[in-house]
This record gives structure tokens, C-alpha cells and sequence, in this order.
């Protein structure tokens, strides 16, 4: 559809219009899903208006069949319910609409909305987002619950009474969407994010009551799937719902089989955590009266201690000790005194009869020349009439040398 167009010469808008719808002329039918969002049987007309809307992606196409190819089906699908559409795209142009006109419509079977979300559990799991480790453990007592459901619905009634009974302080955000049907995705999923942006939101709760497998279809969708997985904030399924279980309840933190247990797992009771108290405060108890009574038994044992009874006890027996003690050192001390006193006059005995002033009480003399030179020989005494100083016990006196003699 390459086309030389420009301001002085752009085409009109019929022009535009017929080229479009000769393209879309060239396309073929094509098999085409989606839930019934409207319907419009007009009495007497010959074709019903249709509008297939994707609930995951929230977009939505207009539908148009003769009323023959929809009485074929009319007995089992209405709004909201899920089919699939043999149809050719078409082009109106005085409107410049495009639908698709179809020339087969089947509803969506149960056994192949099972293997569908089969198929899709298996390729969310492979990503990991039911892995065990994503898990996020529940506060013990959440300040702020965050609650999506349905407006005025059982399942609001039930947690928020069983919360509140378990815990009359607990506080509620609550965001009521539709869960079921065409908005039903959409609405959970924004109640969601914006329940997780709010910083004091503890925990979330997404409850519903019981269902069959088309009214939970919104809570296997993978939009929804991806958007609790991506939440900081502890999130916990409560659909109330048959053994086949939505994906909701795989991705979430925790799984809660109705919205009643939800508020039992979320919120703990009051009763059971003063009882737990008291339990702790009685056993607290009994282990310190356990410890005083130990404690006080051990120090009447010690009391009862002779060293206890007369402590001065130990302190004479010491006492005694140290006095034996000092008098043993005396003692001996005193006889190494004794010992070292007689060795001592022995030995100055021994000094006095070996020393020169002995011998010279005995009447010998020490000759000495002038320079203190002991005279030992008679060669020694030197020249005739040289002087000598003579030494005897009680002094001394001077003589000379006699060269009369030779010895």
C-alpha cells in the first residue's frame, strides 16, 4: 500500500478507507479466542453482534455471524463464557471499523481449558516462579492486611470477621474488583500492585468463595500469575475452590483453602497467644523459683561448713603456722650463727698462731734495709755500718751492719 501522497496532493479519506478494506479483503479466516464480553441478539434480526475480548492482554475485537452459525451454540455459551471463532477480517468502510465476520463459533470445553492451564503451569514452573526458595514467610502479627475481593461478598465477610475475631486490632486495606468474568484480571491485578506499592501493607490476601473452572479461570491467568510473583510483599490465595486448583495458589506465599482459613493463617488468635503467655510467664516461674531453691540450698550447705560456722578457725590455724614457722627459722638461724661464730674463732686462732706478730712474740726479729727490703740472707744485710731497721713484738729500732762476720 506504498503511496506517493503530500500535502498538495494527500487522498481523501473514502480513498484511504477503500484501500484499506481491499488489503484486509486479501487476508483468509483464521481461528480466533476469546470470552464473550457482549452479546446482541435483536428479535428478528438476521445477525448477532458479538464483542471477544482478551482478558490477559485487555484487548477486544467486534464479532459479527449470521444468526444461524450463533443458534448453534446459543443454548450453551452467554457472556463470559470462552469460545473460539472460525471468522475472515472485514472491513466497513463508511465507518472504518474493522471486525471479523464468522462462519463457526465453539464454546471452550472444560477438558481443554485443563490442558491449556496445564500447559501454562508447566512453562511457569520451568521460569521458577513456583520455586519453594521464592517463598516469603507471613509477619507474625501484620499491622496492615491488604484484602482484594468481591464487593460486599462472603468471602470479605469471612476474613474480615474471623480476623477481627481472632485479633480485634488488626487493620484492613481493602480493594473489591470483580472476580469473575471479562474485568475480573485487569482489576485484581491493579488491586494487587497497588495493595504492594503501599509500604505499610504487611500481607496480601486474595480471597474469593467457591467456583466452578470457569468462574476461576482469572486467578490461573498468566498476567495475574506474573504480577504476584513480582510483589515484595507476602502474598496468600484464598479461593475457595475444588481439588483442581487455580495457579494463583502455586505462585503464592501461601495457600489458604477458603478465605476463612486465610484469616486464620494470616491473623493469630488472641486467646491462644495470651494463653501462650501466661504458659511462658508460669514456666519462667517455676524455672527461677527452681533456681532460688538450688541457690539457697547451696548456701545453706555452705553455711553449714565448718570454715563457715568459725571462719576465725582458719585464720588461728594459720596463725599457728606462721608462729611455728618463725620459730623454726630462729631456731635455725640461730644455729648457722653459732656454727659461723665458732668456724669464725677457729679460724682467727689459726690466723693469729700462723701470723708474723706470733712469731715475733716469740722473740724473733725482722731485719728490713732503709727501702723496706726484708733481710732474708746474711748477703743481703749489705755494706759495714749500713743501717738496719730492726722489728720485734713491741716495736722497733734501728742497727748497722757489722762486717766483722759472715752469717
Amino acid at each position: 500500500m506504498a503511496l506517493n501522497t503530500s500535502a498538495e496532493a494527500p487522498l481523501p479519506v473514502g480513498e484511504v478507507s477503500r484501500l484499506i478494506g481491499g488489503w484486509i479483503d486479501r487476508l483468509g479466516a483464521i481461528w480466533v479466542e476469546g470470552q464473550i464480553t457482549q452479546l446482541s441478539r435483536r428479535p428478528g434480526a438476521g445477525v448477532v453482534f458479538l464483542t471477544l475480548r482478551d482478558p490477559s492482554h485487555d484487548v477486544s475485537v467486534s464479532v459479527t455471524c449470521f444468526r444461524q452459525v450463533f443458534d448453534r451454540i446459543a443454548d450453551v455459551v452467554s457472556e463470559g463464557a470462552r469460545v473460539v471463532v472460525l471468522a475472515k477480517p472485514e472491513w466497513y468502510a463508511p465507518r472504518g471499523q474493522l471486525s471479523l465476520r464468522a462462519t463457526d463459533i465453539r464454546p471452550v470445553g472444560i477438558g481443554e481449558l485443563l490442558v491449556r492451564l496445564e500447559q501454562l503451569k508447566k512453562s511457569l514452573a520451568a521460569e521458577g516462579l513456583f520455586a519453594l526458595d521464592r517463598k516469603k514467610p507471613l509477619p507474625f502479627l501484620p499491622q496492615l492486611i491488604g484484602l482484594v475481593c468481591g464487593r460486599a461478598s462472603a468471602a470479605e465477610r469471612d476474613v474480615l470477621e474471623n480476623a477481627r475475631r481472632r485479633w480485634p486490632a488488626v487493620r484492613f486495606e481493602v480493594r473489591n474488583t470483580a472476580v469473575q468474568g471479562v474485568n475480573a484480571v485487569s482489576q485484581v491485578v491493579q488491586a494487587v500492585e497497588e495493595l504492594d506499592a503501599l509500604p505499610e501493607v504487611d500481607v496480601i490476601v486474595v480471597a474469593r468463595g467457591g467456583g466452578s473452572v470457569e468462574d476461576l479461570l482469572p486467578f490461573s491467568d498468566e498476567q495475574l500469575i506474573r504480577a504476584v510473583a513480582s510483589c515484595r510483599t507476602p502474598v496468600v490465595s484464598a479461593i475457595g475452590h475444588e481439588p483442581d486448583s487455580p495457579l494463583l495458589d502455586l505462585v503464592a506465599d501461601l495457600r489458604a483453602s477458603t478465605p476463612t482459613d486465610a484469616a486464620k493463617k494470616v491473623v493469630p488468635d488472641v486467646g491462644e497467644e495470651l494463653e501462650r503467655v501466661q504458659q511462658l510467664r508460669d514456666r519462667a516461674l517455676r524455672t527461677v523459683r527452681g533456681i532460688l531453691d538450688r541457690e539457697e540450698r547451696g548456701l545453706a550447705h555452705a553455711l553449714g561448713r565448718p570454715a563457715m560456722e568459725h571462719p576465725q578457725r582458719l585464720v588461728d590455724e594459720r596463725a599457728a603456722e606462721v608462729d611455728a614457722l618463725v620459730g623454726r627459722s630462729r631456731r635455725v638461724l640461730g644455729h648457722l650463727l653459732d656454727r659461723a661464730d665458732s668456724e669464725l674463732a677457729h679460724t682467727r686462732a689459726r690466723v693469729v698462731s700462723l701470723s708474723p706478730a706470733a712469731t715475733l712474740e716469740r722473740g724473733y726479729a725482722v731485719l728490713q734495709r732503709p727501702d723496706g727490703h726484708v733481710v732474708r740472707s746474711a748477703a743481703e744485710a749489705g755494706a759495714p755500718g749500713e743501717p738496719l731497721r730492726a722489728r720485734v713484738s713491741e716495736g722497733e729500732f734501728t742497727v748497722r751492719v757489722d762486717g766483722g762476720g759472715d752469717g
